[in-house]
């Protein structure tokens, strides 16, 4: 604590994080490669911490990229006038009071968070063995140390005022800086991701993307691809290939076992696989909001929504969800025979309409306009 006090504050230096050091990827992407084009921020020194970023040969164009959990990762900490970051931070981290820490959360909550998870007394979280009041508490410090946190809509800025406890005068509605990529894509982009994927360029692509499951961290969440590659080819015509992403929770690598599946779990950043492929095939992830703004066909495919309902709370019951959803393999592929576009394309304008949603492409430029306000104070 100390040594964090006596290394000042740099006004013009900003720290990334994006999943605790996980990647190059989300909203903090998407902001960074904003900020590092405009002439506001040109003499700005742009810092990324990055797990393994040695072995994974990381280099991020015009920024630094540290070790996560690394000396130099306490000294940015401790130097950064600004902190932006995808995730809550471990209560080890110290905050000054010059210090900006921009949140901006990694999807909409369509499951409950934080305080508004409710358990049976005595429940230990699976990933961090933490007890109720523990995580309860990690989330309260985290939270004391926000300056802002951004919400894609006006239903997610009322669920995070209950989830986080945070006063609504430190949310601001900007929408999801990473869905602008959903938008201002090019072509060129699309094939530029399908060549790093090694994925043919004359075919169509589904992607699937189940969520991951507590009890869960095998590959087997019941989907017959053979079903599936056979339903798209003839609802919709031409030749299909399916890329499978899973959680990263999920550590074994899904098996691919027919010519046209390909992995893309390793894929640094999910909103470029959602611009790339044609349609979405998920369950319970935030993916499907995200995905919905694209206006291309989205099923859900939920054989355990029985027993996923009972581990965890949805904030908006499944049953209002608008997406086709389908509990087995006959389901999902009657659902993809009988799929209307039109009819699909009016559901996502009432769910937009419905959440509030702010995503039109300009949101990282709303959420940059915040950090100047900051700068300037």
């Amino acid at each position: 604590r100390m040594t964090y006090k006596l290394i000042p504050t740099h006004k013009k230096t900003v720290l990334f994080i994006a999943f605790h050091g996980r990647g190059y990827s989300d909203n903090p992407r998407a902001i960074y490669e904003y900020m590092r084009q405009q002439d506001q921020f040109k003499d700005y020194r742009f810092i990324w911490a990055i797990k393994h970023h040695k072995k994974k040969n990381i280099t991020i164009e015009n920024a630094k990229v540290i070790e996560y959990f690394s000396i130099p990762y306490f000294f940015y900490l401790a130097r950064s006038q600004y902190w932006i970051a995808n995730c809550k931070l471990p209560m080890y981290v110290l905050k000054k009071k010059n210090q900006i820490y921009l949140q901006t959360w990694h999807g909409t909550p369509l499951k409950k968070l934080a305080f508004d998870i409710e358990v049976p007394e005595g429940t230990t979280f699976y990933r961090s063995g933490m007890n109720e009041e523990m995580m309860h508490e990690t989330y309260a410090q985290d939270v004391k140390k926000y300056n802002y946190m951004i919400s894609p809509s006006a239903f997610t800025t009322e669920v995070f005022q209950s989830a986080f406890r945070i006063n609504r005068e430190r949310l601001i509605e900007t929408g999801y800086p990473r869905n602008d990529f959903l938008t201002n894509y090019t072509e060129e982009d699309v094939l530029n991701i399908k060549k790093k994927l090694g994925i043919p360029l004359d075919k169509k692509v589904l992607l699937y993307a189940p969520t991951w499951r507590k009890n869960r961290n095998d590959n087997d969440y019941g989907l017959d691809f053979q079903k599936l590659h056979q339903a798209i080819e003839n609802k919709f015509g031409g030749k299909w290939n399916i890329l499978v992403r899973l959680h990263p929770n999920v550590h074994k690598a899904p098996q691919m076992e027919y010519s046209y599946t390909f992995n893309a779990t390793d894929y640094p950043d999910m909103q470029d696989l959602l611009y790339t492929v044609d349609i979405l095939v998920s369950d319970y992830s935030s993916c499907i909001w995200d995905f919905s703004f694209t206006k291309r066909p989205c099923f859900l495919f939920c054989p355990d929504i029985d027993k996923y309902g009972k581990d965890r709370d949805f904030d908006i019951p499944i049953s209002q969800w608008r997406f086709p959803l389908s509990r087995s393999n006959s389901e999902l592929s009657d659902l993809i025979a009988s799929f209307n576009q039109d009819n699909f394309a009016n559901q996502m304008n009432l769910h937009h309409a419905e959440m509030g949603n702010l995503e039109d492409g300009q949101s990282t430029e709303r959420v940059c306009e915040l950090i100047k306000m900051a700068c300037e104070e």
